[in-house]
């Protein structure tokens, strides 16, 4: 086709090896409605990771559509700096109402990367602002993902995605993930006591003078595998902050919006009060990119001050607070509370982690873990042994390109193969999607 000529002529696309192209070129989807995509030639595929993590009600939602409609025949776009608009104080006024804790500033930037990133520099400069200069370095999880900018890379992990960059990165401190399936204190989940958060106190109590702030994905480490780690343990991360004076950041980017069963992943845990609150991806539903960093009046107040003292908070995007974003994201948030979403999230969600249960019984299923409409099954060589297939061996792409075959988007991380699934699915489509995958991951045979 004449188009995918084109494409691979003229354009790069991310987290791709090009060459791969030659064998295997990018589909050209033409339309979506629902959880379908369509490509040219007229076949679907179920979009069983919401389109990297951002589908939220499908895809062509009408009230959607109007909204952004409605908004461009008044205003597509102005600067943020010294000027306002409504659709940005009125997302602003509800992020407010429904996030946890007692955060009440909003910074709006454009993607989430950038929404961490601003995190991290507001935490780094409340520190100056407050006379404390030693406090200047973060602490991670070793398997966190964070973004592919330089300040969101160096408190991710170090891997593939970003080896390459290390030199780069400003130091941080890491601590060992709290993997269930792959202990790094080498205990049972049932029996251990969270013993896996001992590493970050001891760091912590060694080095809490030199820390801004700990950074954290709630419960769920997407890009890292999507490992799904317990609640106690980011409850007891929460304690630490506090009890080390240091910031907690959580980045709900990926987990926000209903992904978890919850609105966000951090009500999970009663009480918990990060400082900061970094969201993206399905704040819009997926429609538009906005980022957005939310923040307590603690934070705000120590940047408050005359412009003389230099304690302005000097960081902003072009698209900051895009109006037409901000009201897709409004909508979007209007859908939550017309269409029930969360109860009828709530309603089918016995079903589907039941039957992730059954793939446990798969030859190569060393791991199956969930957590609301989120999902993901380890394959391994050996499950007594939990071997990894090796890089070379590259399961996920052969998944990949068997899983389209079986109208299936799959874009597995590595080994792993997950679900990240829109929070409007139906029963039967779900029903659907874990028969094709069930299906394919039995009869998986490596070509």
């Amino acid at each position: 086709m004449y188009l995918i000529k084109k494409d691979l002529k003229f354009i790069w696309h991310p987290y791709t090896q090009m060459k791969d192209c030659q064998k295997a070129p990018p589909i050209l989807i033409e339309k979506a409605r629902g959880i379908k995509l369509y490509d040219a030639n007229g076949n679907f595929y179920y979009d069983t990771i919401s389109s990297w993590w951002c589908n939220v009600h499908g895809h062509n939602h009408p009230k959607i559509k109007r909204a952004i409609k409605k908004q461009l025949n008044l205003l597509e776009h102005v600067l943020f700096a010294g000027f306002t608009h409504k659709p940005a104080i009125l997302l602003a006024e509800k992020l407010i109402s429904i996030v946890p804790g007692k955060l009440s500033k909003v910074f709006f930037s454009d993607n989430g990367s950038t929404a961490v990133e601003v995190a991290l520099k507001m935490s780094f400069q409340y520190w100056k602002n407050m006379g404390v200069n030693k406090k200047i370095k973060f602490i991670s999880l070793d398997d966190g993902y964070h973004g592919d900018t330089i300040g969101t890379m160096s408190v991710s992990g170090v891997d593939l995605f970003n080896k390459v960059f290390s030199p780069l990165f400003f130091s941080s401190f890491k601590a060992p993930s709290p993997n269930c399936y792959r202990c790094p204190m080498n205990k049972d989940r049932i029996s251990c006591n969270i013993d896996c958060i001992n590493p970050l106190e001891k760091i912590l109590e060694e080095r809490s003078k030199e820390i801004a702030a700990i950074i954290l994905e709630p419960l769920v480490m997407a890009a890292g595998g999507m490992i799904i780690y317990p609640k106690e343990y980011l409850a007891k991360a929460a304690g630490l902050a506090r009890k080390f004076n240091v910031h907690l950041i959580l980045d709900e980017v990926a987990t926000g919006f209903g992904r978890t069963g919850k609105m966000f992943a951090c009500d999970h845990v009663e009480n918990l009060l990060p400082d900061f609150l970094c969201l993206s991806k399905g704040i819009t539903a997926g429609y538009l990119p906005l980022g957005a960093t939310l923040t307590t009046d603690k934070i705000y107040q120590a940047f408050y001050a005359d412009y003389k003292e230099k304690k302005t908070f000097f960081h902003g995007h072009t698209f900051t607070a895009n109006p037409l974003a901000c009201a897709a994201a409004l909508a979007s948030l209007e859908i939550f509370e017309e269409e029930n979403v969360l109860e009828k999230v709530g309603k089918i969600l016995p079903f589907f982690h039941k039957t992730m249960e059954e793939f446990k019984d798969l030859p190569i299923a060393g791991d199956v873990r969930y957590l609301g409409l989120i999902a993901a099954l380890e394959l391994v060589k050996d499950k007594k042994t939990k071997q990894r297939f090796s890089f070379e061996e590259r399961i996920g792409f052969e998944i990949f390109q068997q899983g389209l075959k079986k109208n299936l988007l799959l874009r597995p991380l590595g080994n792993i193969v997950y679900f990240f699934l829109p929070l409007c699915i139906q029963k039967r489509e779900l029903h659907d999607i874990l028969s094709r995958t069930h299906s394919l991951i039995a009869d998986f045979k490596k070509d």
